[in-house]
């Protein structure tokens, strides 16, 4: 597989849109449309710390990652949050979510974020065999109060 990243650009909406919706189906998660394109709204711009990577095979999208950098209160610089991260199940296990990850990394070395740090469910045994052949859980275990 040649596989290639890049940021995201507005030309690649209506390819990411099938593969968000797809990550939803995966989560058994309904968003509005208003939800939905209000990701994208951010994602695009420029002043947001939203962003998006996306992972290209034989020119279609083939996965992607979406980001938040962010001020910390354990370091004098910004952390980057990897908050949704998707591969297409036609090219799960030809290490295009790894891929991502380095790129991630790579990226926020470039912008001098002192940590790359992400969440997953705790059933997501394929991911979790990923994430923990890259760095170790660091045991912590997020709590969510819905508003």
């Amino acid at each position: 597989m040649t596989l290639s990243i890049r940021t995201a650009t507005a030309a690649d909406h209506a390819a990411w849109l099938r593969l968000w919706q797809e990550y939803l189906d995966f989560y058994q998660v309904s968003l509005g449309e208003a939800v939905t394109a209000t990701t994208w709204t951010r994602i695009l711009d420029p002043a947001s710390v939203m962003a998006m990577r996306l992972a290209f095979s034989n020119g279609a999208v083939v996965g992607f990652a979406v980001h938040l950098h962010h001020p910390s209160s354990w370091v004098a610089g910004m952390d980057c949050y990897l908050e949704d991260l998707f591969v297409t199940p036609a090219a799960r296990g030809q290490g295009v979510g790894r891929a991502l990850i380095e790129d991630l990394t790579l990226l926020a070395r470039e912008n001098r974020w002192h940590r790359l740090y992400w969440h997953t469910d705790q059933d997501n045994a394929a991911a979790r065999r990923l994430y923990d052949s890259i760095v170790p859980a660091d045991g912590h275990i997020r709590y969510r109060v819905r508003l």
